[in-house]
């Protein structure tokens, strides 16, 4: 008569599944909780550091393997769940109490579609299951409010003069473009615009969030001085297209966050190429490879690059970006999986803030 199995074996077991992002045991990260077995049965809690992880399905696949190959186990129970780690103290901190990680996502110039990236990006990171928010830093350009449907609509203020964020698809939205009158040019000076940054930052209610999308305006100006200095960023995403003039300026982009000791999670190759929907033919437009030369030059990873696809502007042109108006499109899953490397990255650099030994091994890869 084969003896039941124990808590021991099960959690020798599970000390060779290994974390392919943070290159340890899930045993010694602290992902298993609750483990309890009762005639046969072994089930437990596993918490991911974030519900965006790319290979929560592989890792709970190889948990239950290596399980049942114990002796005297008959079922395997695994709950999957997710606690995002944060920055050092968001819950008391003085900017953006409660909010997790806040994360900027910046180009070196404009017109590589970054608007647009980050918007995805947040409806991915929110289809996850992540409680997500975004603010539209763009002040001279806002497009937030035509992306998600929302022109014309102003947000709430509270009895203690919070601004209460509009809520879209899931994500708590806040743009300069909700205050300013429709089609009335926002004239500034930089003094004013770190002004309204500042409320943006201290007066709106965001409340509890895993993840802060910031979509910088482009360029290395006030603006993005104002946020690097004010926001506590947790990490920068560098957007660009395979052209050299738009990488030259992306990496000065890139050169700012590491000067300002902001952590840069990675770099996306937007506009990549083109898949013709008539013959299947891949068209490189603006050339290729850039971005995944700069990547393995700066010694950051290449998160992904998104093709050119003519959906990606008409759904944004009307109110819905693509990932919530065709979840289920070959681009709308590539936003998937870089937001997916996005949050792993983040968990990557927040463990490695708050513990140095974990093995930390930056590599470039291809959606």
């Amino acid at each position: 008569m084969a003896h039941p199995v124990t808590e021991e074996q099960v959690l020798n077991a599970l000390k060779t599944v290994k974390d392919p992002d943070l290159h340890r045991d899930i045993v010694s990260l602290g992902f298993v909780k609750d483990l309890k077995i009762e005639n046969g049965t072994v089930c437990f809690n596993f918490e991911l550091t974030t519900p965006a992880c790319p290979v929560k399905d592989q890792m709970k696949q190889e948990c239950e393997v290596k399980i049942r190959q114990l002796p005297g186990v008959s079922k395997v129970e695994i709950k999957m769940s997710a606690q995002v780690k944060g920055r050092a103290g968001f819950e008391k901190a003085a900017v953006l109490p409660g909010v997790r990680n806040v994360i900027a996502i910046a180009s070196g110039k404009g017109g590589v579609g970054k608007s647009t990236v980050c918007a995805n990006l947040a409806l991915a990171l929110a289809s996850s299951g992540a409680k997500v928010g975004l603010l539209d830093c763009d002040i001279y350009g806002p497009s937030m409010p035509l992306m998600f449907g929302l022109v014309g609509q102003q947000p709430h203020v509270s009895a203690d003069q919070k601004i209460i964020p509009l809520d879209a698809h899931g994500i708590k939205l806040m743009s300069i473009g909700f205050l300013a009158r429709e089609n009335s040019p926002v004239i500034w000076r930089g003094p004013m615009v770190h002004q309204i940054l500042q409320q943006f930052l201290t007066r709106v209610e965001w409340g509890d969030l895993d993840y802060l999308m910031l979509d910088l305006p482009p360029g290395t100006g006030d603006a993005q001085l104002t946020l690097t200095q004010s926001a506590a960023l947790s990490g920068a995403v560098i957007v660009t297209t395979p052209q050299e003039v738009s990488l030259i300026d992306a990496r000065k982009g890139l050169q700012m966050f590491q000067k300002v000791n902001v952590p840069v999670l990675g770099l996306i190759e937007n506009m990549s190429y083109f898949s013709c929907p008539d013959c299947g033919k891949v068209v490189d437009i603006f050339r290729s490879g850039g971005g995944e030369k700069m990547a393995k030059e700066l010694s950051v990873p290449l998160l992904g690059q998104i093709p050119i696809d003519p959906v990606v502007s008409e759904t944004g042109d009307q109110g819905l970006p693509i990932v919530a108006a065709h979840p289920d499109s070959t681009t709308a899953k590539i936003y998937g999986i870089i937001a997916g490397a996005i949050a792993a990255q983040m968990s990557i650099a927040n463990m490695q803030s708050s513990a140095g030994d974990i093995d930390i091994k930056w590599e470039t890869s291809k959606s």
